[in-house]
């Protein structure tokens, strides 16, 4: 029971992200630069009450995977500009487990028995129907459709995704494959957080303006630290199959809150075409945690 209250954290921590950063608002520059100075900050008083040992090779993998994540939040930010959260989130969240998933499987043989193969593409289908049905349009909804533009927010979610797919095979194979490092997440947070304010900068060229729009997304990074903190919590407690698949509830805080915190319009057959959707990414995420316990 105590892992899955830990577990409850990362579901509002993470999925309201977007929604604050969207609130307080600011390009996606600013928001990406703002949110990781506030993970830096996060990081580094957990470093300062930890001290955990740092060697140069945790350092380096930290601060590559944070340009990584880098890559992946500031497409997100402008895929939710673009799409708005309620669709950006679940296309993020789906097409991530997606092709994350078949990397594992592929590239690293991550399933070996039959019943992993099993419901895993059972997952892997729910998945890819439920993005179809959470970018799925009404034609009626003029007023919204005046205000997306989907060819450069799939764009967006594009880059942002091969960015955080990346960002995540780094931690969880290359680092022990190819360098043969081991850490925890409280010992990588700093060395990430200074590889996610030097992402961040590039994305922006350098010519990020200063307002108090970076200033108020700090928070956003702060929200960040404290979900990793809870799941590695959850983890430890109820296992990383529970941690996994309740950190992908936040999805539905998002497509709840951008519809009635940001005001995102949705038509009835819109409501009900994101209802199915979400149904089968929770199905597919679910199954897909399922698929990690059984290896």
């Amino acid at each position: 029971m105590q892992g899955i209250l830990y577990a409850l954290v990362p579901i509002f921590a993470w999925g309201a992200v977007g929604l604050v950063a969207n609130k307080f608002g600011g390009d996606a520059n600013q928001q990406t630069l703002g949110m990781t100075l506030g993970a830096f900050v996060f990081a580094l008083i957990v470093f300062l009450f930890r001290m955990p040992t740092l060697t140069w090779q945790i350092f380096l993998i930290g601060f590559i995977g944070g340009l990584l994540w880098a890559i992946g939040q500031f497409g997100q930010f402008k895929s939710m500009k673009y799409l708005g959260v309620s669709i950006a989130s679940p296309l993020s969240a789906g097409s991530q487990l997606v092709i994350g998933g078949l990397l594992g499987v592929f590239a690293f043989h991550e399933w070996t028995k039959q019943i992993q193969f099993i419901l895993g593409f059972i997952a892997m289908a729910c998945l890819v129907v439920g993005l179809y049905f959470s970018a799925k349009r009404d034609p009626e909804n003029a007023v919204v459709e005046e205000e997306r533009n989907y060819t450069k927010g799939l764009i967006a979610l594009t880059y942002s995704t091969l960015g955080y797919v990346l960002y995540v095979i780094l931690f969880n194979n290359l680092a022990v494959l190819w360098f043969n490092v081991h850490f925890d997440t409280l010992t990588i947070i700093l060395p990430m957080s200074v590889g996610m304010i030097f992402g961040a900068l590039v994305m922006g060229r350098f010519k990020i303006k200063m307002e108090k729009y970076v200033y108020l997304n700090m928070i956003d990074g702060v929200m960040f630290g404290v979900g990793n903190i809870f799941m590695l919590m959850a983890a430890r407690a109820a296992g990383d199959a529970i941690a996994f698949s309740f950190s992908q509830l936040g999805v539905i805080v998002a497509i709840i809150g951008g519809i009635l915190f940001l005001g995102e319009k949705k038509t009835k057959k819109e409501l009900v075409y994101l209802g199915i959707g979400t149904v089968l990414f929770v199905t597919g995420a679910i199954l897909l945690a399922i698929v990690k316990s059984k290896g």
